[in-house]
């Protein structure tokens, strides 16, 4: 007990002392800022100022360019061949071609591996394997034309769409130019009047190569799988292993895949085929013509109107002078018999 108070004691003590030397001692200012030269100050104020700037240029900017859709890169061709690549957004495609959004969904990734052929008022839209395009009665836009596997379809249109429009052309001209000499009755169109010795429309001329594309390009496919295939089963039938096992369920997988694909573009080609209103609506050509015929109508019409109304003005002038000729003569006759009187 001697020795001093005992360890709780002490500790509680000391903690007593520290609380009244803290309230004894006045609290420390705050250490003054640094001083800062006036060209660091403006320097930081401006660099404050630019991001801003930065900012709020390139926040509208990324909305807007994420409306509008990025610009993807398109191959134009029209009817006697001719082609350019131009960069077009989703809008201005849409604008071009008169078809709704949600056409081009079918054109993306996510529909990469379908197989559609979409009829609209004024244009289709295809997207066969890795064939994207949209076509109209007067050209065809294709869609990322410089991948290996577009290239084959870029060569035959330039091979086969300048021989194959020329006479058409010629035809639907001849046709529009002749609709305002049968007095507004529709013409029958180039491919009714001709059956099978007149070519086929532009578009499914587009649409005839295109499949032909495709249906060589699965066909060249399934000759790789064949060609793979055979060595491995006999492989397999001399000495069944784990790796040739392995390999024989790799070539059945490739084969389903491949199956797959090949089914969807005879689906859609069945569909179109069943379906008489799909394949009247995929003839563009003959739309373009009635439209071309339905304005040279109403352009002859309003001729007509015209002619015939030009002729009524000399004659109202005629009567208007032939009125006045007669009033004059009668004025000139009172005049007479009034001198013949006063004689």
């Amino acid at each position: 007990m001697g020795k001093g108070l005992p360890f709780f004691l002490r500790k509680n003590s000391r903690r007593r002392l520290k609380k009244a030397g803290g309230l004894q001692s006045p609290p420390s200012a705050p250490p003054p800022p640094p001083l800062r030269s006036p060209e660091l100050i403006d320097a930081n104020h401006s660099n404050n100022n630019n991001s801003l700037v930065v900012g709020a240029a390139t926040g509208p900017g990324k909305g807007k360019k994420k409306a509008g859709g990025a610009a993807r890169l398109w191959m134009r061709f029209d009817r006697l061949g001719n082609s350019e690549l131009v960069e077009c957004d989703k809008s201005a495609i849409i604008k071009r071609v008169s078809i709704p959004a949600r056409d081009l969904r079918i054109l993306g990734p996510v529909f990469s591996h379908s197989s559609n052929i979409l009829a609209r008022e004024r244009a289709m839209v295809v997207n066969l394997e890795f064939i994207r395009a949209i076509v109209t009665a007067e050209e065809i836009l294709i869609l990322d034309p410089l991948c290996q596997e577009v290239l084959p379809f870029v060569d035959q249109l330039r091979q086969q769409l300048p021989h194959k429009t020329a006479v058409n052309i010629q035809q639907v001209s001849q046709n529009a130019d002749t609709h305002a000499s049968t007095g507004g009755q529709w013409l029958p169109v180039p491919e009714a009047a001709e059956g099978l010795q007149c070519e086929l429309p532009f578009e499914f001329q587009v649409l005839e190569i295109a499949l032909e594309v495709v249906c060589t390009y699965l066909d060249s496919n399934v000759a790789d799988l064949e060609r793979d295939a055979y060595p491995v089963l006999d492989e397999l039938a001399r000495n069944v292993s784990t790796k040739n096992l392995e390999h024989v369920r790799s070539l059945k997988s490739n084969l389903t895949r491949l199956l797959a694909r090949v089914q969807k573009v005879r689906d859609e080609i069945e569909h179109l085929l069943d379906d008489n209103e799909d394949m009247a609506d995929l003839y563009l050509t003959r739309k373009w013509i009635q439209n071309q015929q339905s304005e040279a109508l109403v352009g002859s019409a309003a001729s007509n109107s015209i002619t015939l109304a030009t002729p009524h003005l000399p004659r109202l002038g005629s009567n208007r002078s032939a009125s006045m000729v007669t009033s004059s003569v009668l004025d000139d006759d009172d005049d007479c018999r009034g001198f013949g009187d006063v004689a």
